[in-house]
């Protein structure tokens, strides 16, 4: 059987490894100032989000990787009002915070806000209008700058980043510094979530020094991981704490907390996900162990 003639799209999740995706129809392919961006409609996964090369989200299962890294701060904390998230450019992440009513403000930093716009037009199932929610509250600025030089604290701080790149400003975002500001910026009871790379063996390196430059500033921290399809990896997050524990939450008080809060329509994360996300397996719990670095400015992380 001849095989289909299609266009693909190739990229490297290591330097040794090779992700190939075969893609229906090129939406829009551009560069702004400070990355390349793309988005790729694609047999597999719908439409994507390239930037500078790397797949950020697809519309297939970008709510596994959202419904991770928001939830589980959220649902901790016992009334989270105000929540800040620096990057979340398709505003999947800004659409899952208010999918809480507890929510009163979410302040969404993002240093590109031709990214923000491209995905606002081409990206509509990943935002779904949260970017015109009257809470929202959106500045095109360095995340890091905003926070040092406002007054405002926060009851939950969201990291959503892209990978920290060579030459570019996002690696300055995963130093132990950067952490003590959010640190800084929390309200009491506070919470943190970190996107933090991938969670698997022979890639582990990022997400064992994240989590342990969080063990730095913050007194707990609880790595945690879930798959992502169009990633190809098991992904790693931190959620870091100044009080709430969320190994302390059974089942049945996430799922009141979910149902309290009007949170219905959620596809991946609920009570019984909830406890599986941060059961990581043994190899990983021992490269934590392990791990000893602390990332900083004069030795930052990069991501090849």
């Amino acid at each position: 059987m001849d095989e289909p003639n299609l266009n693909w799209f190739q990229e490297y999740l290591r330097p040794e490894l090779l992700q190939m995706v075969a893609v229906r129809e090129t939406i829009y392919s551009g560069s702004t100032r400070f990355q390349q961006i793309q988005v790729l409609d694609t047999y597999a996964f719908g439409r994507c989000l390239i930037l500078d090369g790397k797949t950020q989200s697809s519309e297939t299962d970008e709510f596994i990787y959202h419904e991770a890294l928001v939830h589980p701060a959220l649902v901790a904390h016992s009334n989270p009002e105000t929540v800040f998230i620096a990057g979340g450019g398709e505003g999947a992440t800004l659409r899952e915070v208010l999918a809480h009513n507890t929510v009163k403000r979410a302040v969404m930093v993002d240093l590109d806000s031709e990214v923000v716009e491209i995905c606002r037009r081409f990206l509509p199932n990943h935002h779904q209008g949260a970017f015109d929610d009257s809470r929202t509250e959106l500045h095109f600025r360095d995340a890091k700058h905003y926070l040092e030089t406002t007054p405002d604290t926060y009851d939950v701080i969201i990291i959503d980043l892209p990978d920290p790149q060579e030459g570019g400003p996002v690696p300055f975002l995963y130093t132990q510094s950067f952490y003590r500001t959010l640190r800084q910026r929390l309200n009491p009871e506070g919470i943190v979530a970190v996107q933090s790379e991938p969670c698997m063996e022979g890639n582990l390196e990022a997400f064992t020094a994240i989590s342990n430059t969080l063990k730095s500033v913050f007194p707990r921290v609880f790595p945690y991981h879930t798959m992502i399809p169009s990633f190809s990896f098991d992904w790693g997050f931190n959620l870091a704490s100044l009080g709430p524990s969320p190994l302390e939450m059974a089942a049945n008080v996430v799922d009141n907390r979910l149902e309290e809060r009007g949170c219905k329509s959620l596809r991946s994360y609920d009570g019984t996900a909830h406890s599986g996300l941060f059961t990581l397996p043994k190899h990983v719990r021992e490269a934590l162990g392990r791990e000893t670095r602390i990332i900083t400015e004069d030795d930052p992380l990069v991501v090849v």
